[in-house]
């Protein structure tokens, strides 16, 4: 599929997580081949719509509200499929499941064109919906680039607005492992607070006060296994919110191993783990990225109505983490 714009007009839905965002920024995010630019000077050529009404560039958009974009011929780079393997978990004619692996994009963004998810579904399925964007193919929801696990596609727009409105009406169960550091004291709690974009590093969240943009997030969580110094957890969250689980355990003192953006750590070594590792010759790369896997999925079936649930084993870096940690890290006394 093309995303070029100029052929015909294109109507979007705007999603959960856009609600807040300046028009001229979302287009940019949904259509990185096009400048920002180009898409100010088309609204303000009342070549973009929202709600059927021409707007300005820095009105916000809120959840369902209707888009109508239609640009200019430019020259572009259409979204190519790519031969990249991935894991299915699940198919049938309406939607597939595929457990995302680390270090893939969900789909094309800021510096990100290639290698991405949604590249390899354009290369292994013939039909994807293209509700979110034409560089969104079959795209309901994401998840971060070294974030694994999970992930449901849709492959037509009936299924895609199904499948959207689930997520929206937070009737979808998620669950997620992730190994943080430190001993999280209490058994099970809830992280209830607000979050924004961090006003001076834009690709980054930060919790805040109930103030202009900032959104809702909510997130349970359960202890699993509590080591020296480390603590495995099970998180449940109640809202879909950019970064919010990485943010949110960051914010209660326990960020994420391994999480570059909110940890400031890189990897997790066997050395950190086990003092005689570098002595013996054994230190080894245990995860070197975030140790956060979207364990499980659980919705209704937007065809059938029949209740769902996928399940993404623990990937391998986490699984030898989790062994180091217990043959090195039980005491936590």
């Amino acid at each position: 599929m093309s995303d070029s714009l100029a052929d015909q007009p294109i109507t979007l839905t705007v999603e959960a997580r856009a609600h807040g965002w300046r028009v001229d920024h979302y287009l940019g995010r949904l259509f990185p081949n096009y400048s920002r630019a180009l898409f100010q000077r088309a609204i303000q050529q009342q070549q973009v719509l929202v709600n059927g009404l021409s707007v300005k560039s820095s009105r916000r958009l809120r959840v369902n509200d209707r888009i109508l974009v239609q640009l200019p011929k430019e020259p572009d780079e259409s979204l190519a499929p790519e031969d990249i393997p991935i894991e299915v978990l699940y198919e049938d004619d309406s939607l597939v499941v595929v457990n995302k692996p680390a270090d893939m994009v969900t789909h094309p963004g800021r510096a990100n064109y290639t290698g991405t998810l949604a590249a390899a579904l354009q290369f292994h399925f013939d039909q994807l919906s293209d509700a979110a964007g034409l560089l969104r193919p079959g795209i309901v929801h994401r998840l971060d680039r070294d974030t694994t696990g999970v992930i449901v596609i849709a492959k037509d727009n009936t299924v895609h607005h199904r499948l959207s409105g689930q997520f929206e009406e937070r009737t979808v169960s998620k669950e997620y492992r992730a190994i943080v550091r430190g001993v999280v004291s209490a058994d099970a709690d809830v992280i209830d607070t607000f979050v924004k974009v961090h006003p001076k590093v834009r690709e980054k969240m930060i919790v805040c006060s109930e103030e202009g943009n900032a959104r809702r997030a909510v997130t349970r969580y359960e202890v699993i296994e509590r080591f020296r110094g480390y603590t495995y957890v099970r998180l449940l969250p109640e809202t879909g919110r950019t970064h919010q689980l990485r943010v949110h355990l960051r914010h209660i003192g326990h960020p994420i191993i391994a999480d570059r953006l909110y940890a400031g750590q890189r990897e997790v070594r066997l050395s950190e783990l086990a003092a005689d590792a570098t002595n013996k010759g054994k230190d080894v790369t245990l995860i070197a990225r975030q140790a956060l896997h979207a364990m499980r999925l659980q919705l209704r079936h937007p065809v059938t109505d029949q209740p769902m649930c996928w399940e993404a084993p623990l990937p391998h870096d986490m699984q030898q983490t989790l062994a180091a940690l217990q043959r090195h890290r039980m005491d936590t006394q």
